[in-house]
């Protein structure tokens, strides 16, 4: 069996990666999370590191979360690759779909660490890969947008089908893509085929900073779950 990590944001995009990757057979050894010098943050989509840390729980897989720097964001991160290989680690799991410039840096990063990088979502068609995730019983909130093109109404909703039609008029009329590739929303994801307990947000707040909006989560639980989805 094939030993890799899955690098994490706790967003759908990785999410939905993952879940390729455990259904081809893959052994998910580790998530692998950048979060900032504090160690307090998440360096994706800016959640609190505490909560990413929960959701690894909830899906009973072993996070690395790796202290890093914009200066030093490329260097760290080949350090935690070459302690991945060390361990053993043959490859990695990215969620990118269509942007070639992180794609180019993720080859060679991984290249660097002689880590074999893989990228099951790469190229595929967002709308249908939204369809995928949500088919397959996945449970997601939204946890940031842009407010060029979201109110903070949008906050802490579910990305269900009702939701995708939305993005699709966005689509149309502002160029909003599906999966939010460009950074127009960010998502947690909170439920699904591979969660062994659902993350419950207790405790949030509605703030916006440099036009965006944030559901900064300052609690979290563990519950049963409650989705009945499968994967497909």
């Amino acid at each position: 069996m094939y030993r890799v990590f899955a690098s994490w944001s706790g967003g759908k995009d990785c999410c939905l990666a993952l879940n390729r990757a455990v259904q081809n057979g893959f052994e998910v050894r580790y998530l692998a999370n950048t979060v900032t010098e504090d160690r307090q943050r998440s360096c994706s989509h800016g959640i609190a590191s505490s909560v990413i840390r929960a959701q690894a729980r909830a899906l009973g897989i072993t996070i690395v979360q790796q202290r890093t720097t914009k200066k030093t964001y490329e260097a760290e991160f080949i350090k935690m690759l070459r302690a991945f290989k060390a361990e053993g680690i043959e490859g990695g799991i990215f969620g990118d779909i269509d942007f070639n410039p992180h794609r180019e840096w993720i080859e060679r990063v991984c290249r660097e660490a002689d880590i074999t990088p893989f990228l099951p979502l790469w190229g595929e068609d967002q709308k249908v890969l939204m369809e995928e995730f949500i088919d397959a019983g996945f449970v997601a909130v939204v946890v940031a947008a842009k407010s060029e093109f979201f109110g903070e109404e949008v906050l802490g909703r579910i990305i269900d089908r009702d939701f995708l039609a939305g993005l699709e008029e966005l689509g149309r009329t502002k160029g909003v893509t599906p999966c939010g590739e460009a950074g127009e929303y960010h998502s947690l994801v909170v439920d699904g085929p591979l969660f062994q307990k659902r993350l419950q947000i207790t405790e949030s707040r509605k703030v916006i900073r440099d036009g965006i909006h944030f559901l900064e989560i300052t609690g979290t639980e563990l519950g049963d779950k409650i989705t009945t989805g499968r994967t497909a």
